[in-house]
């Protein structure tokens, strides 16, 4: 029998996987704000459209930094490069609850706490997936449907 797990634990999933990005200037990176659920603080964050990302991260350090609260889940979230390996950032066992605002688009959602690098947050194909923005390649404007 599986334990039991909050409403909001249950929308994660399984595995992630993350792309290690060779884009020779081919970057779109977004100016979000992002407001945390439990105590409503506002941050902008530069998030980068990663089409080979299978998930929406937020940088560890980023997080840290702005003592934005973090939520455990019970069982962690393997992580997967996208060759099959597994990530050596190691697994996900924290994410954010935040509402993300871009332009007039706001949703809320749950995003994977981890190492990226230096980004310090990812949308990855499945938020490109449900919201199917347009994105101009030349220019790096996005413009929600």
């Amino acid at each position: 029998m599986q334990p039991w797990k909050p409403k909001w634990e249950k929308r994660l999933p399984k595995q992630l996987s993350v792309n290690t990005l060779d884009a020779h200037g081919m970057l779109v990176i977004l100016s979000i704000e992002v407001s945390t659920t439990d105590t409503s603080e506002v941050h902008s964050v530069k998030a980068l459209l990663d089409s080979g990302a299978m998930g929406n991260f937020i940088d560890r350090d980023f997080v840290w930094t702005k003592g934005i609260n973090t939520r455990s889940i019970s069982r962690p979230i393997l992580v997967y490069n996208v060759n099959g390996s597994p990530n050596k950032t190691g697994q996900i066992s924290k994410v954010v609850d935040v509402v993300l605002r871009y332009k007039t688009h706001s949703e809320r959602m749950l995003l994977a706490v981890s190492n990226l690098g230096k980004q310090n947050m990812i949308l990855g194909y499945t938020w490109l997936k449900d919201h199917n923005p347009e994105v101009n390649w030349q220019t790096g404007e996005v413009q929600m449907n």
